[in-house]
């Protein structure tokens, strides 16, 4: 396999790192996420200067024509600045559902905004009871009129306190856990019925509880067939997997090389605790489990650029599972070895950690990907 970079993806690379290097310190990402949106504004507007918001969708709806490979790159660059601008929620998820499965008029409609920065974007598609079977659904979605009614509940819509429209997966016929009649629609954040419930999640991101009681939508709110978003929304998650374990790559290299460096300068007994051996052996194995996880990186994102298929949902299965591995001993090493002051919130150690902890139970844990590996 060519892991190679392109000169176009080598650019976007450099143009995000040093993004994060010279504009994204640590003390500015916890400013941004002091604000009242949890993000900065500015930022999001210079991510769509720079073009990076337009990336993943073809040239003909308005984009750059880029690929997994693309989001790969960007996400594992945003993953070492610890990035909180809702990338993922709008571009990747709510994007990816109308690049999928929209049609014209709708990517007319909410990709430019998408694309230029006016609009924001979240995928409701959790419900509490369901864990990780994304066909396990209470909400339903009724034909009335010309259009449909939708009543319900979504949990953990990531950037709901932002968004403009959701993409929500509600069932349109068969029974609560069926394959079949699940349909995805575009539903504005003002409509009427809508209950929105705002919260802080533990790695200083935003995310909202939505209650839908008759909630009117037209019929041209329906995204793609009616009792076939299914595999749409499958297809979405699995790109957001690919897009969340390059972010946990990133941080996995931010905290072996912060942990090295700090046991360079930490004395102990007169030397370096670098210096014993034992140490050295623990940071070996970071770097290495960072290493195995950035290998299936490349796997998963070169399978999706083929084409979803069942290798590819091997692929980012067997990512997820490494990458939900990883990241546990990864951060649970570099909080070790940097003793108490890995537990400080002064230091960024631990807000490397809470990402990837959370990460490890996003779109499913390392459990649920290797019981999906095996049957597949």
């Amino acid at each position: 396999m060519d892991f190679s970079f392109s000169e176009e993806q080598t650019l976007l690379q450099d143009s995000v790192e040093r993004f994060i290097q010279n504009d994204y310190a640590f003390e500015a990402r916890q400013n941004n996420v002091k604000d009242e949106q949890g993000f900065s504004g500015g930022n999001w507007k210079t991510f769509a200067e720079l073009g990076w918001l337009g990336v993943p969708f073809s040239e003909a709806d308005g984009g750059f024509g880029g690929s997994a490979i693309e989001s790969m790159i960007m996400m594992e660059q945003f993953g070492k600045g610890l990035v909180v601008e809702p990338f993922l929620p709008t571009v990747v998820l709510a994007g990816g559902a109308l690049k999928i499965g929209g049609s014209a008029a709708q990517k007319e409609k909410y990709l430019a905004g998408i694309i230029d920065g006016s609009l924001q974007g979240a995928l409701a598609y959790a419900e509490p009871q369901g864990r990780f079977n994304l066909a396990d659904l209470t909400t339903t979605a009724k034909k009335q009129d010309d259009g449909y009614v939708l009543n319900g509940y979504k949990a953990v819509v990531l950037n709901g306190p932002a968004a403009d429209v959701l993409v929500v997966s509600a069932r349109t016929s068969g029974d609560q856990r069926d394959t079949q009649g699940v349909s995805l629609f575009l539903v504005p954040a003002n409509a009427q019925g809508l209950a929105r419930r705002d919260y802080p999640t533990v790695d200083a991101l935003r995310a909202s509880e939505f209650t839908l009681e008759n909630v009117k939508v037209a019929a041209d709110a329906l995204i793609g067939e009616e009792g076939k978003g299914l595999p749409i929304v499958e297809q979405v998650v699995d790109e957001g997997i690919l897009a969340i374990g390059s972010e946990a790559v990133g941080c996995m290299e931010v905290l072996y090389k912060d942990t090295v460096e700090y046991c360079k300068t930490r004395e102990q007994f007169g030397q370096p605790i670098g210096k014993f051996q034992v140490l050295q052996h623990r940071m070996v194995d970071m770097f290495m489990e960072h290493e195995q996880s950035k290998s299936l990186m490349y796997m998963a994102a070169m399978r999706l650029d083929e084409g979803y298929t069942a290798e590819a949902q091997k692929a980012v299965s067997a990512f997820k599972v490494q990458v939900g591995k990883s990241g546990r001993f990864v951060g649970q090493s570099a909080v070790q070895l940097h003793g108490g002051m890995g537990m400080t919130e002064e230091l960024r150690i631990g807000h490397y950690f809470k990402r990837l902890t959370t990460i490890d139970t996003l779109f499913g844990n390392v459990d649920f990907h290797l019981k999906r590996f095996g049957a597949l």
